[in-house]
């Protein structure tokens, strides 16, 4: 007589479907457009890699004895950005992909602009609108994934919540 399993889980099946080593932690199961999400997080990849290189301008361009706490702000919403950066590079490496970091076509890719601004106040409103970009497209990233890959949707709610702080914080310092 066979016993019967009331989980449901066929732990055989799932063992030998483990054994395939090449595609390390995706597993059988997986139930995303793999190339879809790799594409979508290697423009996600190229958008905070020009965030990342706006708020460095903006850190080293500001000037004023009174824009200390301004620059300090940029530079660590830089530093939040390239941890961003680094988690989405790690997810595509985990889905076996290969992220782009090529500078060539990095502003082609990303959905936020670069920035050049020289004054205070409008570095800041470009950062906002970087961060409200960067939100909308992660939010819309969310819903094209839906229940198909739930690593990656945490992965991107979880920036999506640092940079909902960052429009935030670009929002408290407009005049």
């Amino acid at each position: 007589m066979a016993e019967s399993n009331p989980t449901g889980i066929d732990k055989e099946a799932i063992r030998a479907a483990a054994r395939n080593l090449q595609d390390g932690p995706v597993t059988a199961g997986y139930q995303g457009d793999r190339t879809a999400v790799v594409k979508m997080l290697n423009d996600a990849l190229a958008t905070e890699l020009v965030c990342i290189l706006r708020y460095k301008r903006h850190y080293y361009t500001v000037s004023g004895r009174d824009n200390g706490p301004i620059k300090a702000e940029f530079l660590e919403h830089a530093m939040q950005e390239q941890e961003h950066a680094d988690w989405l590079a790690e997810r595509i490496i985990q889905l076996n992909g290969q992220p782009d970091f090529n500078p060539a076509t990095l502003l082609a890719r990303s959905h936020a602009e670069y920035d050049a601004s020289d004054d205070v106040q409008s570095m800041i409103k470009a950062n906002l609108i970087a961060e409200r970009v960067a939100i909308e497209s992660y939010r819309q990233m969310i819903e094209q994934i839906g229940t198909t890959d739930p690593t990656t949707r945490h992965l991107l709610i979880k920036i999506m919540a640092v940079e909902e702080e960052h429009a935030d914080d670009m929002r408290d310092l407009l005049d």
